[in-house]
């Protein structure tokens, strides 16, 4: 159910009299850039219902840092965390710039996570849209005259958040800036200030990961856990160190304890499911993608670990199901193409698979080699031999050398796989001879 409001489109001045008509009153703080390195004070869980304004949300998503992102900055995490923290009744409206707010959570509009609970308002299509990407009218009234509904504001309480503004202020500003110098610099400055401050020592943790500065960021995390040990983004923020560490054990028990203490954030069970892949529990892994995808239904990155899964599981239709799942709602994803067309190859639905590698390479930008090779062996077992011919020493000859081995050894593979499928490509089979010839060549000559 829909219950909460986000209003993007015409002016900001526009956006804020749409929150108003909708029974907002303040915002819950002057600048949405403090939210995510503040927590809600206890007043935020007392009288309820109450209609919470946050006004120029994308302040709140920071996207500055090069190669991680600090959970507490993304939008998925932090909406969510507001969301948990509501009662019954209780209700957002929140207002953003629609460029900026694409470039800091796109998956606002693609209706990720939490934000499938907001109807999007659009003020320059005087529509609010649905995440099912229905449409319903809106009043112009309430675009134009917020004093319309002023009835609905009578009983609504101010609700605010606590800051203590010194460290507060400076992991703002860290997290403002473009610089990761700049950022580390402020960090440490927060931390000096507030030794006992979870949130500033997981701030400089993530500055220091992304100056790959991994004894600082060991340091700092160990401190926010002994700090704050029931705080689910220190086990997630540490989960993301060992990942980096190839730590897979000590990365599970991480992610772990971070879905215990917060079961409705998604990417705690994606991250918990590939660790699990990783330790070879495949049963275990797809649990955990099954209870991320719970929380976060249009996550088709959740539904392609699913689909790949399944079918190493033998699980065949399962996967079959996922793969079409994530084309339809990411078309551009070309891996969701290519990982249905496996998947249909192993169930011997070949003409079907030949479609899907296909449709594949047209969308692909990069016209991925491998998956070029894996199309002309499609094209192989689907009886057009000058094409598999065609396709695939075009892919193989354009690679370098121990790629050029690596795509044939594999296409030599799945070739004999077809032809056990389908003995009628036995007469076919100097096709699978000339890449076992260049194969032997190939290592000969590299001797």
């Amino acid at each position: 159910m829909r219950t909460h409001f986000l209003i993007i489109g015409g002016t900001r001045q526009q956006r804020i009299a749409a929150a108003r008509a909708r029974g907002a009153r303040q915002p819950v703080i002057g600048d949405a850039a403090t939210l995510p390195f503040v927590r809600p004070a206890p007043a935020l869980l007392d009288a309820a219902p109450r209609v919470i304004s946050i006004d120029d949300v994308e302040r709140a998503f920071p996207n500055t840092q090069s190669g991680v992102r600090l959970v507490l900055t993304q939008s998925t995490y932090l909406v969510q965390k507001w969301i948990d923290t509501l009662r019954a009744g209780d209700r957002l409206v929140v207002t953003a710039e629609r460029t900026a707010l694409d470039q800091a959570a796109p998956e606002a509009f693609q209706a990720r996570g939490p934000w499938a609970a907001f109807e999007l308002v659009d003020l320059d299509r005087a529509t609010t849209i649905l995440t099912t990407g229905e449409t319903k009218d809106t009043e112009n009234e309430e675009r134009n005259d917020p004093t319309r509904h002023s009835e609905k504001r009578s009983d609504l309480p101010f609700v605010s958040f606590v800051v203590d503004e010194r460290p507060t202020a400076l992991v703002v500003r860290a997290y403002g800036s473009p610089s990761t110098a700049q950022r580390i610099a402020l960090c440490r400055e927060a931390v000096a200030i507030g030794t006992d401050d979870p949130v500033a020592q997981l701030a400089l943790a993530s500055a220091c990961r992304e100056a790959r500065d991994v004894r600082g960021a060991r340091a700092a995390l160990d401190r926010a856990l002994a700090i704050a040990p029931a705080w689910e983004a220190v086990h997630f923020e540490d989960g993301k160190f060992w990942l980096d560490s190839d730590d897979m054990e000590q990365a599970c028990a991480a992610f772990q304890r971070a879905c215990d203490l917060m079961p409705s954030f998604s990417a705690s069970f994606s991250n918990l499911g590939a660790t699990l892949g990783e330790l070879d529990q495949p049963d275990a892994a797809l649990a955990a993608f099954r209870q991320a995808l719970a929380h976060d239904p249009q996550g088709f990155p959740i539904l392609n670990n699913i689909g790949v899964v399944s079918r190493e599981l033998g699980r065949l239709d399962e996967s079959e199901a996922a793969f079409r799942r994530v084309i339809a709602l990411a078309p551009s994803f070309v891996f969701g193409y290519y990982n249905l067309g496996h998947t249909l190859f192993l169930a011997g639905k070949i003409a079907a698979a030949l479609a899907a590698y296909e449709e594949g390479q047209r969308r692909d930008p990069e016209k991925n080699r491998r998956q070029a090779c894996r199309l002309a062996v499609m094209r192989f077992a689907n009886g057009d031999l000058a094409g598999a011919e065609r396709d695939l020493w075009a892919a193989a000859d354009a690679a370098p050398t121990g790629e050029r081995a690596d795509l044939l050894l594999e296409a030599y593979e799945i070739a004999h796989a077809a032809v056990a499928q389908n003995p009628r490509l036995d007469a076919d089979r100097r096709f699978v001879g000339r890449i076992g010839e260049a194969i032997a060549h190939d290592g000969e000559s590299h001797r």
